[in-house]
């Protein structure tokens, strides 16, 4: 019996021949990551442990991203603490306020390769699953094992084969579909196991699709998303990293706990309507639910194509009376990519707010946190209860598309409403 690429990549970062789905393993990691949220409390237990350096400075990368620019003095002395032990430590990858967010800033600084395997003091880590790494979020104190030990332990997956055929509709991405194959299967549908993204279909998606997919597998309750890399993951990585990759591939005859296919000519654009992300509906039926704000951005939307899309809606149009847009580029790269091509002066010109990059509105931090009664249509990855401001406020998942429609019309809509 054959091997996924998920059981592969564990297994050979273990030292063993092969690993089998329950199997509990010990595996040497390639990149450990935390935030200013996550990284002060592993920094705690860091220091309890009374160790002195981390494994290897090249393979941790911390970056302040969440509650940046600091929004009050307990942000900015998290920052504060991370930025010091990052000097201290002599960490190579420290990324500073307004550089980027990290799901997005890790991949576009070449720090993510295929086959590597991540950990993260963040759920949604697995984004870099598209670029063909087993990449999972872990707490806190595991991660400030894995400093110490440059190791972590992990109960190998079983996993599940969700393949697409079919060519999208318009406007129909990522976000389209990793929301209509939760809402499918259910949040709990891939409880700790590998979704593996597969079939001509994926083949077809683009790069910033794949990262959409990828980073949304842990709302499926997922251990990690992933794609066997192909000529668009080369692409994509070649001006990034002068290392070569070996590539995995799951073996014909790997053994899945489940294989689902989906035809992407049925799939509309998504709507999740609140409390869940499993909650997606076909935009035909969750229009005119009269909104307050849109936010476009997060780490699962707020990359440039994701710019692109809203901008061409929002072209020669203004966002209607009363509605706030926010739109946030992923990193500073990104931002700096919209300002050349002109879509800042889109925005601008269409009456939104422009944010440097930052995780900010997305878990209710700032930047665009709700009050009670408020709706809003975000781009972001969650839309739990109180997750973007006020328990009694509600937010409304969709992807670029929907969300610039939305905001020119003051209500949920789709670009063909316009």
């Amino acid at each position: 019996m054959g091997m996924t690429i998920s059981e592969k990549i564990l297994s050979a970062h273990a030292g063993m021949e092969r690993v089998r789905p329950g199997e509990l393993i010990e595996a040497g990691v390639d990149l450990v990551l935390a935030n200013d949220i996550t990284a002060p409390l592993a920094i705690e237990q860091f220091e309890l442990a009374c160790a002195e350096e981390v494994f290897d400075p090249d393979k941790v990368a911390l970056v302040n991203d969440h509650f940046v620019p600091a929004r009050d003095v307990m942000a900015a002395e998290q920052s504060k603490r991370v930025r010091e032990f990052a000097a201290r430590l002599r960490i190579k990858n420290f990324f500073d306020a307004g550089q980027g967010i990290e799901h997005a800033l890790l991949p576009e600084a070449g720090l993510i390769m295929p086959r590597d395997l991540v950990i993260g003091a963040d759920s949604h880590t697995c984004t870099y699953g598209a670029l063909g790494a087993f990449a999972t979020g872990v707490g806190s104190t595991d991660l400030a094992a894995a400093l110490i030990t440059g190791k972590c332990w992990f109960k190998v997956p079983e996993s599940m084969r969700l393949i697409y055929h079919g060519k999208p509709r318009a406007w129909v991405g990522g976000k389209d579909i990793i929301l209509y194959t939760i809402g499918r299967i259910g949040v709990d549908g891939a409880r700790y196991k590998a979704m593996e993204f597969t079939g001509p279909a994926i083949s077809e998606l683009s790069q910033v699709g794949r990262f959409t997919m990828c980073n949304m597998a842990i709302e499926a309750g997922a251990k990690n998303g992933i794609m066997a890399p192909d000529e668009k993951t080369m692409d994509y990585l070649k001006d990034r990293s002068t290392c070569g990759a070996e590539v995995f591939a799951s073996d014909e005859d790997a053994e899945y706990v489940d294989t689902i296919e989906f035809d992407l000519a049925q799939i509309e654009l998504q709507v999740a309507i609140p409390p869940s992300p499993e909650n997606a509906r076909p935009i035909s039926e969750v229009n005119n639910i009269s909104i307050d704000q849109v936010v476009i951005g997060s780490c699962t939307n707020g990359w440039l194509d994701d710019l692109r899309q809203a901008a061409q809606i929002l072209q020669g149009r203004r966002i209607k009376e009363g509605i706030r847009l926010i739109i946030i580029p992923a990193t500073r790269d990104i931002y700096g990519q919209a300002l050349h091509e002109g879509l800042i002066e889109v925005f601008h010109r269409a009456g939104a707010i422009i944010s440097p990059p930052t995780c900010g509105p997305c878990l209710g931090g700032h930047m665009g946190v709700l009050a009670e009664g408020e709706r809003a249509v975000a781009t972001t990855n969650r839309n739990f209860t109180g997750r973007m401001g006020h328990p009694g406020s509600e937010v409304y998942l969709s992807g670029p598309a929907v969300a610039a429609a939305s905001a020119v019309l003051g209500k949920i809509a789709g670009p063909e409403e316009l």
